[in-house]
């Protein structure tokens, strides 16, 4: 089948421009990465650079594929689809190989793939299938556990592979539900818990609830309602001290942050008996955000110390400056700053980097790729891969905004949000601003199942924006 005229008008050629300019940048960087003076075997099949030139050339035949194929296709298989990537998931877990600890992937003879990258794509598209029903209403607790449903499935599927990184990246369609009217306070208390997890990490917890009780009871203080929580406090600080005092006395070891629970417990129920009382809602709200929080801080540390690996640990803490590791965890990233720092403002030149050539980075070719950017094509070249992505993700943005269908739309803001989290996350990383979690940088990164899993987000949506005019359900 043919394109016609009007069909090549609809296609949007600057998108598709971006991703060529993209992808062969990228691949002229993972033959960098690989390339040694003392190679001559170009054509040589078994080197990253041709693996991925093939890859390069599949990615175009399913191109081809995914504009052949009915809009509504994916609409209508969208729950299909994920539910195939959720048995892929499944799978792997009995029969993937392990891989740097995480056992996610499926190999077939010479060929890897990771179904964790199509259950990007099919999450994408079931998330737009459901808030673009007709009538959906996103306040409806109802709603919110099936939202939740799509998204934390997959989340804990990848957790017991012991893939964390990848499990991060689904914590990003948040955005997409804010575009679709979730209330912003959501949005807001989300922040607000990854600042508590944060330093619950850097603060004993002692100090740590005695700063969340402060922090979240003070502006009771302009409530009119002062004298109750002063005696509140008292109440809670002399529980507290009974029950410390008490179990050092019967020679209980009792950590010093649960009789401090004890005292906020105690102070809690007083203040809840003053909001019956005297009818103030308001206290029972401040309580409930109090102990959620304390919840959130107790639950951080007890992921941060058993669900994390020790490396990923190590990491987090290099990261937060909790420790210092030059020739362990924090290896990786003080070579990548050291190669894009030496590039420069121009680069050494192409093939001329020599941090990568002596493999003073590992993973140059994969997860730390954006360094040999650095290393070779300077401080240019790295502005140049930026913008790139920027203008690829305000692009879509913009063509999601521009779509008469709500599952259109949906969907283009999904695909923005998984590029967003892919690019700020990982070049953060290499840059040291962002923990090493081993997510690649889209279209840069070698790996089959990366690029053909971006490709298939990308192209979808700009399928669908063929059909922008019309209302596909």
């Amino acid at each position: 089948m043919g394109m016609n005229s009007s069909y090549r008008v609809k296609v949007d050629w600057v998108t598709i421009s971006i991703y060529a300019l993209l992808v062969s940048f990228g691949w002229l960087n993972i033959y960098a990465a690989n390339y040694t003076p003392d190679s001559t075997a170009f054509f040589d099949f078994g080197r990253e650079h041709m693996k991925q030139l093939v890859w390069i050339a599949l990615s175009i035949v399913l191109i081809g594929i995914i504009f052949l194929v009915d809009s509504k296709f994916f609409v209508e298989f969208a729950y299909v689809f994920y539910a195939f990537t959720i048995f892929l998931l499944v799978t792997v877990l009995f029969f993937g190989k392990e891989i740097n600890g995480a056992k996610s992937w499926f190999e077939l003879g010479p060929v890897r793939f990771q179904p964790a990258e199509l259950t990007k794509v099919a999450t994408a598209l079931s998330l737009a299938r459901l808030l673009s029903r007709f009538g959906f209403d996103m306040s409806k607790p109802i709603n919110m556990v099936k939202i939740g449903a799509i998204i934390f499935t997959p989340i804990l599927m990848i957790l017991l592979q012991n893939d964390t990184g990848s499990a991060l990246v689904y914590f990003v369609f948040i955005l997409v539900l804010y575009r679709e009217g979730m209330s912003p306070y959501i949005l807001f208390f989300g922040f607000i818990a990854a600042v508590v997890a944060v330093l619950t990490l850097i603060i004993p917890n002692v100090y740590i609830i005695i700063l969340i009780t402060i922090t979240i009871l003070s502006p009771l203080f302009f409530q009119g309602v002062r004298k109750c929580l002063f005696t509140g406090l008292l109440v809670g600080a002399i529980t507290g001290a009974v029950v410390f005092y008490g179990t050092k006395l019967l020679n209980i070891a009792l950590r010093p942050e649960f009789s401090l629970v004890a005292g906020v417990a105690a102070l809690s129920i007083y203040l809840f008996y003053i909001s019956f009382k005297k009818r103030l809602r308001v206290i029972l709200l401040y309580i409930l955000i109090l102990w959620g929080a304390i919840i959130l801080a107790f639950s951080a540390d007890y992921f941060f110390d058993q669900v994390l690996n020790d490396y990923q640990r190590t990491r987090i803490n290099v990261l937060l400056g909790l420790k210092e590791d030059p020739l362990g965890a924090g290896y990786n990233v003080n070579q990548s700053k050291i190669a894009i720092g030496s590039g420069g403002l121009l680069g050494k030149g192409f093939l001329k980097g020599t941090q990568t050539k002596l493999d003073f980075v590992p993973e140059q070719s994969t997860d730390f790729i954006f360094c040999t950017v650095g290393e070779e094509w300077g401080f240019a070249g790295t502005l140049f891969v930026i913008i790139g992505f920027l203008g690829l993700i305000l692009r879509l943005i913009f063509l999601a905004e521009k779509q008469h269908s709500d599952f259109s739309r949906i969907y283009g803001y999904g695909v923005a949000s998984i590029f967003f989290f892919h690019f700020a996350v990982n070049i953060g990383m290499t840059i040291g601003l962002a923990p090493v979690i081993g997510i690649p940088l889209p279209f840069f990164s070698y790996g089959g199942s990366s690029l053909w899993g971006f490709t298939l987000l990308l192209f979808i949506f700009l399928k669908l924006d063929t059909n922008r005019d019309e209302l596909i359900r």
